[in-house]
């Protein structure tokens, strides 16, 4: 295995690592479940610093590890979209990796900031359509007389929302203060 594989190899599993505990740093919205945490950070940071490839795996690997730190799972489907499907789809924020990896070569943080924004909020939206699948198929029972669509699109954007727009600030100030976060180095 050459140094740049094992490099990334070990920062997935690093990232991972500070994503549970980040999302574990939350605030609850909900006590059904939903918070809002900063777990979407280092699974962005891995999208931008080396691809697609591993920004899904290290949401995927996230997912896994809140499953067996203490997920709510009513049925193996409802577990694959609320943490397997959710938190890896966050890695699609590398979408626009090479734009902000040109804006931080270039120095202009207005776009960096632009780009981190677009792809924070692809990954959040997304995020939140995987839980408000999820909500409307199996905890449809909370919704009462409300349809459960409606439902689950109002309780899962209570805290996507919040999330996404603390993630959004946080990655913005976090990444165009130290850009070098998103170079690799080898």
């Amino acid at each position: 295995m050459d140094k740049k594989r094992l490099l990334m190899l070990v920062e997935i599993a690093i990232f991972a690592a500070v994503g549970l505990v980040l999302d574990q740093v939350s605030f609850k919205v909900w006590a059904q479940g939903g918070s809002v945490s900063l777990v979407m950070i280092p699974i962005i940071l891995m999208a931008f610093r080396w691809g697609l490839l591993s920004g899904l795996t290290t949401g995927l690997l996230i997912g896994v590890l809140q499953t067996m730190f203490g997920a709510y799972i009513v049925h193996w489907l409802q577990g694959l979209l609320d943490y397997g499907v959710a938190f890896t789809v966050v890695g699609l924020a590398a979408i626009v990796r090479e734009p902000v990896l040109k804006a931080a070569t270039a120095l202009n943080k207005k776009k960096m900031a632009l780009y981190i924004v677009i792809g924070t909020v692809l990954a959040g939206f997304l995020r939140y359509l995987a839980h408000t699948i999820a909500g409307a198929v199996f905890f449809a029972e909370y919704a009462g007389d409300q349809n459960a669509w409606i439902y689950s699109i109002i309780y899962n954007g209570t805290y996507m929302l919040p999330a996404t727009i603390l993630t959004a600030i946080v990655g913005v100030l976090l990444f165009t203060a130290a850009p070098q976060l998103m170079q690799r180095k080898l």
